[in-house]
């Protein structure tokens, strides 16, 4: 099984979420480019995984797409990703003020 959270805000850029992400959570996230989502950054252990990116993306037209169509007044998302529901995780991520759980799944 895994448990998989998507949160969402328009109230903070990607470098104030991962700066507030960090100082909650004690992690350290890595800046990444793919041209498929285009700049993120990631925190990950074999037990977790953290990503914050920016909902628009490099789209195929030279158009930004949105990674979370769903959710497009979310100008940044945090994507967590555990092999088991962690309460205590998204209890300290619902603390952040801004950061709205938008979505969740178990797999």
């Amino acid at each position: 099984m895994t448990d998989h959270h998507t949160y969402g805000t328009s109230t903070h850029t990607v470098g104030e979420l991962v700066r507030l992400v960090s100082d909650r959570l004690g992690l350290v996230l890595t800046e990444r480019d793919s041209a498929y989502r285009g700049i993120h950054h990631l925190a990950g252990s074999p037990n977790r995984r953290i990503e914050i990116q920016p909902n628009p993306i490099p789209g195929d037209d030279g158009e930004d797409d949105r990674y979370a169509p769903r959710h497009s007044a979310a100008q940044v998302l945090l994507l967590t990703t555990t092999p088991v529901a962690e309460p205590a995780l998204q209890a300290r991520l619902a603390s952040i003020e801004g950061l709205i759980h938008l979505n969740h799944e178990t797999v």
